[in-house]
Formats: structure tokens, C-alpha cells, sequence
């Protein structure tokens, strides 16, 4: 893992998809930066495409360009953008194109590269359209892993990178991701779940100061399997895995009935939950507080956040984009920050 983070370094923003509502929200969130506490970031993009769809949206959001190191001096009075060696972006909101998709992949890069030579103190990411990255012939299955690749090659280590939805009432963390349902019992296995929720602790005592983590680990299957009734999976797979980690000295408990584990009383036993599949994981956090759930990617050599929506083309550059969930996201990554400078 890299070394501690230093909390005064701005926080690189990456465009994200162009065509999206990335650069509103982003707009946006820097209006109320007053309003929403956030603190200094910049903008990985360029400055023209900001300009264009601030006026767009009717915002008066004076754009200045500049270099990582200067970002916080001006943050107050102007959005600074640091801009990109890729060719000009031309966007028209709610029709992405390939021929942005260098961009959008290069700003991402450029963000863990300035972390690494100690310009920014994390990368928060805005949505990207993966299909417009898949017709320019990106080969990651999303953003999560491709932030897995850039980690190992930062440290020369394989990174086992984990997404997690951090709202303020819960934390969940599926063990398998961008996989179809049907591809989700035979891939999982009891070793992805132990090394996921090894990780989950280790991180909610290093970066979110959560010294005893308590883990509640989900079935995979109807009332987790009833014991064997729908499924063998939960016995064969997922109790073995609770078992090795309370053998590691994690306080994990499961498999547990999904169906009961996302009520309020339920979430007051555990500080996160680790779920078998995408959207069993996603579905409670963003049903329980979709503007304030931030997904962040664990077991990476640097710290990583995103909003918790997409690209939303059909309302970009309407001026409509709520700004709530990515100013968590720019919230949250400096509370990492400060999380890992003081552990």
C-alpha cells in the first residue's frame, strides 16, 4: 500500500463521460461548495467543455486553468480544470461518442498518476458510459477494474480491487460484480468471499477508523439456502468463508437471510455488508439513501471514490442533475484522506 495520504493535497475530479451529466453535476457541486463543505478539488478535463455546459445550464461558473499544485489557491473563487493531453473534447449532452473515449480514460489515469507523485490526495471519478468506452475497444469490464490495473502497476503487486456503497446508514460490498446472474453460482467461491471481507476490514479500520469491524456476510440463495433447501451454496461456499474469517479474528456473521438484513435494526449490528452479487449489494444502499451512497473501490494503493449514478444522458445538460451524490463522493475521499494520515 502507498503511504499515508496528506489531507491538504486538492482531490483530482475526472470528467468522466462528457456527453453525460458529469460535467453538470460537477458544475453544480462547485456553486454550493459553501453549502455542501466541500473541500478544494480540480478538474481532470477540459476547460472548454466545462465552459460550454455551464452555459448550457444556465450556471455562472467562472473557469480557470491551471496546474494540479495551484488548484487549491484558486478552488474559492474559480473552478480550476487541469487539462488533458488528449485532443479537444466536443460533447453535445445525451450522445456520447467514441472519439471521446481516449479522454475520458485518460483523465482516469492521470488522477492515480497525480496521487502518485503526491499532486492530489485521491481520485474521485464522474460516471462513464462503458459501452461508448467498449466501442473504442476499452477491455475492462468497468472502472473498478481498470483502477485495479493502474493500482498494480503502481506497486508492481496484483490489487484485488473492491467496490463498496457507502451511505450514512449502510455499507455493502458485493463479492462478485460486472457478471451476469446467471455466471453468479458457479464463479463464487469461498476464497473471493474471505479475501473481499478481509480486505472490508481492513480497510474500515484503516481508512474509515472503525477499530472492530463487524461484518455481516449475506446468502447467496432464498432465505440463505435453508439449509439446503434451495441450493447448496450457502453450506458449501459461503459458511466455510464466514468460518475462516472468524478464524482470523474478524467478527463476521452469516451466511444471513438477504431479505432481513438491510432493516434499520438489522443495520445496527454490523458496519458493512458483504453480498454475493451486484445488485443485492446495490439495491438496499441506493433504495435506503440514493443521493448520499458514494461507491468507493477498496484494496487499491490509493484512495478512490465515485457518485452512486450514471451517466443520466437522457436529463445531461438540462440542468436538472442533482450535485448531492458527488459532493459526497468529494466529502468522503477527504475524510479518507484524513482517516489514513492520522492511523
Amino acid at each position: 500500500m502507498a503511504g499515508p495520504t496528506r489531507p491538504s493535497l486538492p482531490l483530482a475530479l475526472t470528467m468522466g463521460e462528457p456527453a453525460g451529466i458529469g460535467p453538470d453535476v460537477t458544475l453544480a457541486a462547485w456553486t454550493r461548495r459553501a453549502e455542501f463543505d466541500l473541500p478544494p478539488f480540480y478538474c481532470l478535463g477540459d476547460p472548454s467543455l466545462y465552459r460550454d455546459r455551464a452555459r448550457q445550464i444556465g450556471l455562472s461558473v467562472p473557469i480557470e486553468t491551471v496546474a494540479p499544485g495551484d488548484a487549491a489557491a484558486v478552488f474559492g473563487h474559480t473552478l480550476p480544470v487541469v487539462p488533458l493531453n488528449a485532443s479537444t473534447v466536443s460533447a453535445t449532452p445525451g450522445q456520447p461518442s467514441p472519439a471521446n473515449a481516449q479522454a475520458v480514460i485518460e483523465a482516469i489515469a492521470r488522477g492515480v498518476g497525480d496521487i502518485r507523485a503526491g499532486l492530489a490526495g485521491a481520485v474521485v471519478t464522474c460516471p462513464i458510459s462503458k459501452k461508448t468506452l467498449f466501442d473504442a475497444g476499452f477491455r475492462h469490464p468497468g472502472h473498478t477494474e481498470f483502477l485495479g490495473t493502474l493500482s498494480s502497476t503502481w506497486t508492481g503487486q496484483p490489487a484485488h480491487p473492491v467496490m463498496m456503497l457507502a451511505g450514512p446508514e449502510l455499507k455493502t460490498v458485493p463479492v462478485t460484480i460486472h457478471i451476469p446472474l446467471h455466471d453468479v453460482a458457479a464463479t463464487l467461491t469461498a476464497e473471493a468471499i474471505v479475501d473481499t471481507a478481509r480486505i472490508v476490514a481492513g480497510e474500515l479500520r484503516h481508512r474509515f477508523a472503525i477499530p472492530s469491524p463487524r461484518l455481516a456476510v449475506a446468502g447467496l440463495n432464498p432465505h440463505a439456502g435453508e439449509n439446503g433447501a434451495f441450493g447448496d451454496e450457502d453450506e458449501r461456499i459461503v459458511r466455510p468463508a464466514v468460518a475462516a474469517l472468524r478464524a482470523d479474528g474478524i467478527d463476521a456473521r452469516g451466511p444471513l437471510s438477504s431479505d432481513a438484513m438491510f432493516h434499520a435494526k438489522a443495520r445496527a449490528t454490523y458496519d458493512a455488508a458483504i453480498c454475493m452479487y451486484h445488485d443485492q449489494a446495490l439495491i438496499p444502499a441506493k433504495t435506503i439513501n440514493f443521493t448520499e451512497t458514494v461507491n468507493v473501490t477498496l484494496g487499491l494503493a490509493f484512495i478512490r471514490t465515485s457518485p452512486d449514478h450514471g451517466t443520466a444522458f437522457d436529463i445531461a445538460g438540462s440542468g436538472k442533475a442533482d450535485p448531492s451524490s458527488l459532493a459526497a463522493a468529494l466529502r468522503l475521499a477527504a475524510e479518507l484522506c484524513r482517516n489514513e494520515t492520522a492511523a
